[in-house]
């Protein structure tokens, strides 16, 4: 089972694997992630819900005492405000939007003059005000604090007497280090001792203990600054995100009865017809009934020009009605809905770590108890055992203690990847997590579906060959009539070119040939429209037609009547980007088809494709995906780029998935690892550049951390290196770590 938790307030990274480490050692907890753009936390379990509330809380309290904890059980929807530092609100069935503290956010809110009830988390009003006030709180002690501080530090270097200087320095320490301190001794009481609040305690007791005071506030001054710009980033992280999660639908305008009534969009059904007016976000899938309009897709897209739609024209959820009044017949319920698929995709990135993320967090678990240890007996031994000065020594052992505390890695790493996604998201190319970011870089092939992927999937008549003796108007009449009853696309294409009113009375025995055709009775004429198989099959006499293209033969009672060639277009940038990858260093490209191999050999060939595998069923494409994943170097990946429901079963075997366009099958986007939400090959290219300069980013970071780490604890150990260098060889390089990984979101 899986339960979702709202943790309001939360924004450390560092913290965050804290809490999934400790839920996944608890008995029945399979998995535990938190995700800091919705501020939530999935767990796998088979323990029951009644137990896990406090044992979730008891977790999130151990590390961030001031988060809010509550269970998203059982609440119909659930909207957060990422641009607000965690403002949110849930709706518990009618909420009452006369409520002026919380805006109608909650159903029983305490402010509410209509409210009876009172829901146990939102008894201290609600948990988004209370997150704003502890901003501010962290922005005023701050500023406080530093204030205070250089007025203590100042007049360090005056003549004032160190019994006004000093209650100075204590006091800005105090106001700075405060919920350190206390989240420290929490810590050791829990039996925690190797966290980052315990290092900066222990250090800058030391320091005060061996006389260092300005040293000492100042280690904690430059803590504080570096966990307030850790925040910023964070929200920044989060803002970037904001524009993709506000398609979430506040609510439908539907009609019912003869009027139009405002609900709740998960209270629509299928077939109900929805009016969408300007400046409104479409809150449903559907197909246009009536009106026409401009539609912004930039929020599912990327794309900032507007796109016109009329009667017939499918729409999707999350998109912005920009003018005329649409009325829309629904085809899929909100939780089906591209609005709903595409959150809950980004609320669960979270739980797919990179391997490099994985290998931070273990490495800082085991990083900080060596260092540790090593600075109690670099303190210790020297003294001890080889006569050297204790305060001496001691100051060493100080100065390594604050330089050990590995937060750089464990911030800026998933910080780099979050900013990835996020960089990606604008684009509209949705990640389901950072290890698929990751993957991008080692892969190596790259495997297409044809049809709707590298073709447009829209097939039109191209050739229309008659028999001697037939008229080419009666030859596409003919066919058009025989295949008006089929769904398929080429049926579909002949329909179209045919352009008549069709009298499906007059067409009976309607009967589809598998691999073949179909046949049909018109107006008491036997009629066959099918591939050269079907002709073979019933032994009719006919011309082969040489096209490029799919070719239908069209008979009537038994005499042949001509041909008609059907070709799918090829999309304008497929060429574009095959060439674009190739020079990202893909080195191999293949396209597999269940077109016949003229068809598929023309258009590898127009597009530039390496190898070509035509004529394949569903099954044969997935076992061909295989034989190309066993050619593959071990450090290489293999990914594929599909839309049609035939395409999930590969998709989900390739070590990258990647589906084309929102408009592409749901079986397609639920089994693809990526999702473009445009049907533009190219944005492959863009995926890939995200991909590489978020590795380049997190490279970066890990290489200068642990640089710096190295070079700082050496110079430290050897007395060279003191607090303030400390302070620069952890909180320092802390910041720019953290402000590296804010280029990804600048990066154009």
């Amino acid at each position: 089972m899986k339960y979702t938790y709202a943790v309001k307030g939360l924004d450390c990274p560092h913290c965050s694997f804290e809490i999934e480490n400790d839920l996944k050692k608890v008995n029945g907890i399979s998995n535990a992630a938190v995700n800091l753009v919705t501020q939530t936390l999935t767990l796998e379990t088979e323990l029951t819900s009644d137990k896990l509330l406090s044992i979730v809380t008891k977790a999130v309290h151990n590390h961030e005492p001031d988060v809010e904890v509550s269970s998203l059980e059982n609440i119909i929807n659930t909207s957060v405000s990422f641009g607000n530092s965690g403002e949110g609100h849930t709706h518990r069935g009618d909420n009452c939007a006369d409520c002026r503290s919380c805006q109608g956010r909650y159903a029983h809110c305490e402010e509410c003059p209509k409210s009876e009830t009172i829901t146990p988390e939102h008894k201290n009003k609600s948990s988004f005000l209370k997150k704003i006030n502890s901003d501010r709180v962290m922005k005023a002690r701050l500023i406080i604090g530093a204030a205070i501080y250089a007025v203590g530090f100042a007049l360090t270097f005056t003549s004032t007497s160190q019994y006004i200087t000093l209650p100075i320095i204590i006091t800005a320490y105090i106001i700075l280090g405060v919920d350190v301190i206390s989240k420290a001794f929490r810590g050791i009481v829990k039996g925690r001792v190797f966290d980052e609040s315990f290092l900066m305690t222990l250090s800058t007791a030391g320091a005060f203990a061996i006389g260092e005071y300005p040293e000492a506030a100042a280690v904690m001054l430059f803590y504080q600054l570096g966990e307030y710009i850790q925040s910023l980033a964070v929200k920044k992280s989060r803002r970037s995100i904001s524009e993709l999660m506000d398609i979430r639908p506040d609510s439908a305008n539907v009609k019912r009865y003869g009027n139009v009534v405002t609900v709740s969009p998960d209270d629509v059904t299928v077939g109900e017809h929805i009016i969408v007016k300007p400046g409104e976000k479409i809150p449903l899938d559907g197909i246009i009934s009536e009106g026409s309009s401009m539609i912004n897709t930039t929020a599912l897209t990327g794309e900032s020009v507007p796109r016109s739609v009329s009667s017939g024209d499918e729409v999707l959820s999350g998109c912005i009605n920009e003018s005329g009044v649409l009325d829309i017949r629904v085809t899929k319920t909100y939780g089906q809905s591209t609005a709903a698929k595409i959150l809950d995709m980004v609320e669960n990135a979270a739980a797919r770590k990179a391997p490099t993320e994985n290998f931070i967090t273990t490495f800082s678990r085991y990083y900080t108890p060596i260092v540790v240890i090593s600075a109690l007996l670099l303190g210790v031994i020297p003294p001890l055992f080889f006569g050297g000065n204790w305060g001496d020594w001691l100051h060493r052992c100080f100065v390594f203690l604050v330089i050990s505390c590995p937060c750089a890695l464990v911030i800026s790493i998933p910080l780099s990847f979050f900013g990835g996604i996020g960089a990606a998201s604008r684009k509209g190319i949705l990640v389901k997590g950072s290890n698929y970011l990751e993957a991008l870089n080692y892969t190596d092939t790259f495997v297409f579906d044809k049809t709707g992927t590298l073709t447009k999937g829209v097939f039109k008549v191209v050739n229309i060959t008659p028999a001697k003796g037939i008229n080419k108007n009666k030859l596409l009449e003919t066919a058009a009539k025989a295949e008006c009853m089929s769904n398929h696309p080429i049926a579909k294409s002949v329909v179209s070119e045919y352009g008549k009113g069709i009298d499906k009375s007059v067409i009976k025995n309607y009967k589809e040939i598998s691999g073949h055709g179909i046949s049909a009775n018109v107006n008491d004429k036997a009629i066959l429209c099918g591939n050269s198989a079907l002709m073979d099959k019933e032994k009719i006499s006919y011309s082969a037609n040489s096209d490029i293209g799919t070719v239908i033969y069209i008979a009537e009672d038994s005499k042949f009547l001509g041909s008609i060639t059907i070709a799918d277009e090829i999309k304008s940038d497929s060429r574009k980007a095959i060439e674009e990858l190739r020079n990202a260093g893909i080195s191999k490209t293949v396209m597999l088809t269940g077109d016949n191999k003229e068809i598929a050999e023309r258009i590898s060939e127009e597009i530039g494709i390496d190898e070509c595998y035509s004529e394949l069923l569903p099954q044969d494409k997935a076992d061909m995906l295989e034989k190309l994943k066993q050619d593959l170097a071990d450090d290489k990946k293999l990914a594929f780029v599909g839309d049609g429901i035939n395409d999930a079963p590969v998709l989900a075997a390739a070590d990258v998935g990647i589906a084309m366009g929102a408009l592409g099958s749901d079986a397609a986007i639920e089994a693809a690892d990526i999702v473009l939400m445009t049907d533009e090959p190219s944005k492959l290219y863009q995926a890939i550049g995200i991909a590489k300069y978020t590795k380049k980013i997190v490279t970066q970071n890990i290489i200068a951390v642990i640089a710096v780490k190295i070079l700082f604890l050496i110079l430290g150990a050897f007395g060279i290196a003191g607090m303030w260098e400390a302070v620069f060889g952890d909180v320092g390089i802390m910041i720019i770590a953290v402000l590296n990984s804010m280029r990804i979101l600048r990066r154009k």
